[in-house]
């Protein structure tokens, strides 16, 4: 096991041999500075609802997240990350949930089933657009091999994607079924990398480096105490704003600009997640709100641009058993007068998830040129001269 202190990454070489490349898994990790301290931007105040312990979709308790990271050479900049609803066998305890699509210029494998039954029986996984079937696959036999799925004869797959293909040579199909079941076996709580990690290795955003990002929301007790938690795969352009402050424009880096045109086509997954007891129809409400956090960002979700969100229960009482010798069922739900809190920490979960991916991530060299990160110092003097650099007491 190799440590790099820079980011504090575990990586295990080798896993795979694969057309004679070496690859490096890189699994989840703690994300904090060389010095064992939260970084400036993980501190800063988006919105007015206080995040989680660790403003991170694994919040959410029983929440679970893995990546593999594929990079090697100048070609292979690409991976895999997996969310897990609850630790029991998802088939046999499907969780509410609901789909959202923004502009649907994507891959959403599994979307139908979900919109149709508004449940989930498998984990998400997210990865490469050419890379959704070989995921799927994976997320099949993963199912199927679980103790107690021996009588299954269908499996519905969910599995996102984004396209990577500037920074990663997406036809040379790096990932394989054996990175897939590897991120559901990282699977854990606590600290989620972020940046190029996992599904957002080889991304962009907004003209900078794009990846993975995190962030929660806790409601206080007179509210319910429910939390909400969302990961993104931000690989999408516009016009970027950090906190209501113009970056992408003072930076003289925004969607439209004629040398940034053929980069700023792309897409955005968002996974929202939390313990309050919502049915599908309800998570389609939250899920739509998630989206004003993209727009808040500077999203304009272009015609290319593959904008979903994929929204969940893990409350226990709400879980759909496979088999139920019950005709009918019972379960408490919140009402929908007290839905708004929610949608407003969905809305600021989801926004400040998306500037964790830029921060988070690095400059990068791949498959058709350099990608330059966010500049951190330039982004502070921006915030300081608009009066937004507000950090979390």
């Amino acid at each position: 096991m190799i440590l790099f202190p820079g980011n504090n990454r575990i990586s295990v070489n080798p896993c795979e041999s694969v057309a004679k490349c070496i690859w490096l898994v890189l699994i989840m990790s703690i994300v904090v500075n060389a010095q064992g301290g939260a970084p400036w931007w993980r501190q800063l105040k988006t919105g007015v609802l206080p995040p989680g312990p660790l403003n991170s979709i694994t919040d959410v308790a029983g929440v679970t997240v893995g990546q593999v990271t594929l990079i090697e050479g100048n070609d292979c900049r690409t991976g895999v990350t997996a969310i897990v609803p609850h630790p029991g066998n998802i088939f046999q305890e499907k969780v509410p949930a609901a789909i959202y699509v923004a502009n649907g210029f994507g891959k959403l494998a599994g979307s139908t089933q979900i919109e149709e039954l508004g449940n989930l029986e498998t984990p998400i996984v997210l990865t490469n657009t050419l890379s959704v079937p070989v995921a799927a696959k994976a997320l099949i036999d993963y199912t199927l091999n679980l103790p107690g799925n021996e009588a299954v004869r269908s499996v519905n797959p969910l599995v996102g994607e984004t396209n990577d293909g500037y920074l990663n040579n997406i036809r040379a199909g790096y990932v394989k079924e054996t990175h897939v079941l590897q991120a559901l076996q990282a699977a854990a709580g606590g600290p989620v990398s972020e940046g190029n990690v996992g599904a957002g290795t080889g991304t962009i955003c907004f003209g900078f480096k794009g990846g993975i990002g995190t962030a929660s929301r806790q409601l206080p007790d007179k509210l319910g105490g429910y939390t909400v938690g969302v990961l993104v795969q931000t690989n999408f352009g516009g016009i970027l704003q950090i906190n209501g402050a113009p970056v992408g424009q003072e930076l003289q880096q925004y969607y439209l600009r004629e040398t940034l045109e053929a980069i700023h086509d792309g897409s955005c997954m968002i996974i929202v997640a939390t313990d309050a007891p919502l049915d599908a129809r309800q998570l389609k409400r939250l899920a739509r709100r998630a989206l004003y956090g993209l727009v808040k960002a500077g999203g304009v979700s272009t015609h290319g641009s593959g904008d979903y969100v994929i929204a969940f229960s893990t409350t226990p009482d709400l879980r759909y058993p496979y088999q139920s010798d019950a005709s009918t069922v019972s379960r408490k739900i919140l009402r929908d007068d007290h839905l708004s809190p929610l949608f407003l920490a969905a809305a600021e979960a989801t926004e400040e998830a998306i500037y964790h991916s830029l921060f988070a991530a690095e400059d990068m060299r791949g498959h058709r040129g350099d990608i330059k990160a966010l500049p951190h110092e330039k982004v502070k003097e921006i915030l300081r001269r608009h009066n937004l650099l507000n950090h979390r007491q």
